[in-house]
């Protein structure tokens, strides 16, 4: 328990953290249900605190000591105006309350303590700003065992490590107080940060200001010489009716009572609401033609444009960034939660969590043993998903054996020696009749890519155990596609001799078989059926020598049909003999 480590993203307008529970990332929800927790802290003049949604609640009528935003006040050297608006704290103080109530609902979901964090803070934050993230942390009472960059946990969120090596990433973060563009490079699982570029001081709080401050006006006041708590219900209206644009063509701007009996309403378009956000989304895109330009990266290099925080949501945003790069952005994550995501699943690796992750490996190339003959048998095929398993019951081919090499192979050819071998382990057994003893061979390929090869003599149930590391990922990319590309070459010569090689055992099998059935009834059959049998040998013996599969399936299925017969009649023979044997005992 407490090795532990929660992801947290400490976001300017919304919060949240998660942990990695039985492999998989869950973001962690507060007693209303809601994983993601509003960055507002209340303070009352007697040291009364409330975090969150319960803060929020209290704008109301106390928007005076309700403090949000904190993040764009972190790490930087505030003006009177700032402090005042901190009411006598610190930013990282109040920031340290808001970690604290996530450590407090994690806590309360899981049950018992939390004590490490993986923190994230926006890709062009200072080191002042960092460190002042970190003492929060601590200051709530963990150990930050990690700041992260947010578009790299976005990235993450996202699955884009998945996209392959030399993949690049642009990562477009427009939150509630901040906004930045980062391009991500992935090179052998690490992303790197090309370029970023960004504004401390742009996000959906500033487009709330546009809209409110341009209300207000109409409304015959200035929203700057209100006192807080009026011009945190203009605010709070403005957020309100911003979002329901995002989704509507119109919306009404409505504020009762704003000043003593004086109410105020107008209808606000969407076109309308677009050309007042206009100088606020052409900043962003400036930022985003820098950050192309400082990775050297024309918009069309760029593999993926990813849409993180809620301002994102707006659909004049969501077009200016397609527009700006020339493809259609990524949405499937919740803009609020990807970063917090990305979070935890970086705490996830940290701790270990994650050896169980839902990003489940394959085998690259199938996994088998070698039979009589040569052949490859397959027991677990390529692009199996594992962790995974398979067996097989095998037999003695010659009479008397006394044990059974397991050679195991790996490889998409049908015949063993143009396949790989991984090694093999020899099993014993009591000699017996063809035929006759029983080896069960259990392939168990882990989630780690070590196969494990399992050898169970049936008579006696003593095992011989293989053990072969990294069977399913030692072999390169290279040496895959070579053998891939081999098998397909090969198919048709490859499974010709297959084909010959299993007609050629079966002929081989059946011939003295036939000889001993002869041997024993050859008085029961006719003049016609002993020629039709003797034919029939003399063709399989011939097709022999021709190297000819489906001349020699042909014969050996004649010589099948023509020695039916006599083999019905040798096994009723013993039947009877059988049962006069019991009647006698």
């Amino acid at each position: 328990m407490n090795d532990i480590i929660v992801g947290i993203d400490l976001g300017t307008t919304n919060s949240a953290i998660g942990v990695v529970d039985s492999g998989f990332p869950i973001l962690l929800a507060d007693e209303e249900g809601k994983r993601i927790m509003p960055s507002a802290v209340w303070l009352n003049e007697d040291g009364m605190v409330e975090i969150g949604r319960k803060a929020l609640r209290r704008r109301a009528l106390d928007g005076g000591r309700v403090i949000t935003s904190v993040k764009r006040l972190v790490g930087r050297d505030l003006d009177p105006a700032d402090r005042e608006n901190l009411l006598g704290k610190s930013a990282e103080e109040i920031s340290a309350l808001i970690l604290g109530e996530l450590k407090r609902v994690a806590e309360w979901r899981l049950g018992h303590a939390v004590h490490k964090a993986v923190i994230t803070v926006p890709a062009y934050f200072h080191d002042g700003q960092r460190q002042a993230t970190k003492r929060a942390g601590e200051m709530a009472g963990l150990e930050v065992v990690r700041i992260i960059n947010e578009p790299t946990a976005a990235a993450l969120s996202y699955g884009l490590d998945q996209l392959g090596d030399r993949s690049r990433v642009a990562v477009y973060d427009l939150g509630g107080g901040t906004f930045d563009l980062s391009i991500l490079e992935m090179q052998e699982g690490v992303f790197q940060v090309l370029a970023t570029h960004g504004d401390t001081q742009l996000g959906g709080d500033d487009l709330d200001r546009t809209m409110a401050s341009a209300m207000a006006r109409r409304a015959g006041i200035e929203l700057e010489q209100l006192n807080q708590q009026e011009r945190s219900r203009w605010l709070m209206e403005a957020e309100r009716v911003k979002c329901s644009l995002s989704q509507r063509d119109d919306e009404t701007f409505v504020l009762p009572f704003y000043e003593r009996e004086k109410s105020f309403s107008a209808l606000l378009t969407q076109a309308q609401w677009n050309e007042w956000m206009q100088p606020w989304i052409a900043r962003t895109i400036a930022c985003c033609h820098k950050a192309l330009n400082d990775a050297r990266l024309l918009p069309n290099e760029v593999d993926a444009v990813v849409l993180v925080g809620g301002s994102t949501r707006i659909p004049a945003v969501r077009a200016a960034v397609e527009a700006c790069f020339g493809k259609v952005a990524d949405v499937s994550q919740h803009p609020d939660e990807a970063i917090a995501l990305g979070a935890t699943i970086q705490a996830g690796m940290l701790s270990g969590a994650m050896k169980q992750m839902v990003l489940l490996d394959i085998t690259p190339l199938s996994l088998g043993i070698e039979t009589l003959g040569g052949l490859m048998n397959v027991l677990i095929p390529r692009n199996t998903t594992i962790p995974c398993k398979a067996g097989e019951m095998f037999t003695n081919a010659v009479a008397g054996q006394k044990a059974m090499r397991i050679r195991v192979l790996q490889g998409e050819r049908e015949m063993a020696r143009d396949n790989w071998e991984l090694g093999q382990v020899d099993v014993p057994f009591a000699p017996a009749p063809k035929g006759q003893a029983r080896i069960g061979v259990q392939f168990r390929l882990d989630e780690n890519g070590i196969l494990e090869v399992l050898a169970r003599d049936v008579a006696t149930g003593i095992d011989q155990v293989l053990v072969i590391e990294h069977s399913a990922v030692d072999v390169s990319d290279a040496k895959v596609e070579q053998m891939v590309s081999e098998s397909v070459e090969h198919a048709f010569s490859d499974m010709a001799e297959r084909v010959w090689t299993e007609a050629k055992l079966k002929a081989e099998e059946l011939l003295p078989a036939v000889e001993a059935a002869l041997a024993i009834g050859h008085e029961w059959l006719s003049a016609e059926e002993r020629q039709s049998i003797d034919a029939s040998v003399a063709a399989v013996k011939a097709a022999l020598l021709q190297t000819e599969a489906r001349v020699l399936k042909q014969a050996v299925q004649k010589l099948d049909q023509a020695t039916e017969a006599l083999a019905a009649k040798i096994v009723e023979q013993a039947m009877e003999r059988a049962i006069e044997q019991q009647l006698m005992n």
